[in-house]
């Protein structure tokens, strides 16, 4: 019964943090961007640049902050997921960032939303696979 409640704080964390770029001037391109090795929350423009934007949404910090999730295997995960993304939409040509968004949801409703610009370094490299 806990996972059902876990999705929602996860799409509402979701939601919260893709408000809070658009308000900040990002655009959000795409939702759930899934490849075969993973799943991109959120896609977004900001500018020139393409950003690759991690989502983590916490209801206490009883397993920590919400952006400590955000650990080198979920980057290497990550790393993989944008390279295939950037295979797919041909996204090379752009410049590339990846971020992540800390959302705390209290059991009033009330949000903290945390923005970390260029939170690890990018270190993406073509495939060399033509996308499908």
């Amino acid at each position: 019964m806990a996972e059902p409640d876990r999705a929602a704080q996860g799409e509402r964390g979701e939601a919260l943090a893709a408000e809070f770029l658009r308000r900040n001037g990002l655009t959000i391109l795409r939702r759930n961007c899934r490849s075969r090795w993973g799943e991109i929350d959120l896609l977004a423009r900001e500018g020139d640049a393409v950003v690759f934007v991690e989502v983590k949404t916490r209801a206490s910090e009883r397993w920590g902050l919400p952006e400590d999730a955000v650990t080198p295997a979920k980057r290497f995960k990550l790393g993989l997921t944008a390279r295939a993304l950037c295979d797919h939409f041909r996204l090379w040509d752009r410049p590339l960032r990846f971020d992540v968004v800390a959302v705390r949801v209290g059991p009033d409703g009330a949000s903290e939303v945390r923005h970390f610009r260029d939170a690890f370094p990018l270190r993406l490299k073509p495939s060399g696979r033509r996308p499908a």
